[in-house]
């Protein structure tokens, strides 16, 4: 009975040696079996270029491991690029390719464009591509304003909504600029702003606004639209906002708050 339960055991001592030694010999091969990604290269530069073209760049790699390669997603950092891959599944040894196009319209000086690629490699499932290009615009005309929002806070019903902006131009070129609001009157120094509005190269004019209110009391917002030959800015909004109030109103608000104004009076003066 004894010696039956020794062999019993020395024959499963021999199955489990027998199972280590088969599950080590195999390991290397089972290590084996995944895909690997790996592209011919991972950068593009496109060099200089002019403002309005459309660029491609064919990024070509290759399955070098011994599994199927499994494209899941290919994305790109900005709706100006797109990436479309030939084939999702790429068998051992085979290869496929990515293409990036990027329409530059719109953009200017220098620029990187990031492309997403995420597989089942399991040591880069999620590769990094680029695109690099330098962006040459012609001499053109710039828009820019002082403020895009403009918060009034409150206003007195019989003052209206009264505002300024400032507008300059640093480009190289003359600007024209046409505001439009239909309860809106626009002036420079008390005259009637011309339609269009030109500002040399490199100066600044400031425009006064007046707008006749929809509503008596309460909330306003008011969007002024300006139209310009700034290719790259034809279209701008200054958003205006303020508070109606009654002069009852507004006294009422002060007596309300008086201690608190008070105070504030109080440490200002002590500044």
């Amino acid at each position: 009975m004894q010696q039956e339960r020794d062999r019993t055991r020395r024959f499963c001592a021999a199955l489990l040696i027998a199972a280590v030694v088969t599950a080590l010999s195999l390991s290397p091969l089972l290590a084996q079996q995944a895909p690997t990604i790996k592209f011919k290269e991972t950068k593009w530069n496109f060099g200089k270029t002019q403002q309005g073209k459309v660029l491609t760049h064919v990024f070509r790699f290759q399955n070098l491991g011994d599994a199927t390669l499994i494209v899941r997603n290919v994305r790109t950092s900005c709706g100006c690029a797109a990436a479309l891959i030939s084939n999702r599944e790429i068998q051992p040894g085979k290869s496929g390719e990515i293409k990036v196009t990027f329409n530059t319209k719109g953009y200017e000086g220098s620029q990187t464009k990031y492309i997403y690629v995420d597989s089942n490699d399991p040591k880069e499932p999620k590769a990094q591509l680029a695109v690099q290009v330098a962006i040459d615009v012609p001499p053109r005309p710039r828009v820019e304003l002082d403020n895009y929002s403009i918060d009034l806070g409150l206003i007195l019903e019989s003052e209206g909504i009264e505002t300024q902006t400032r507008l300059s131009n640093p480009g190289e070129r003359e600007l024209s600029v046409e505001f439009s609001h239909k309860d809106a009157v626009f002036t420079i120094d008390g005259k009637a702003v011309p339609t269009p509005l030109k500002i040399a190269a490199g100066k600044e004019v400031t425009v006064d606004m007046k707008i006749t209110p929809r509503r008596n009391v309460g909330l306003v917002r008011e969007y002024v639209l300006l139209r310009t030959n700034d290719p790259m800015r034809p279209n701008l909004s200054l958003y205006v906002a303020g508070y109606i109030v009654t002069l009852e109103q507004l006294q009422e608000l002060f007596y309300r708050h008086k201690d608190k104004l008070k105070d504030t009076l109080q440490m200002t003066r002590k500044r």
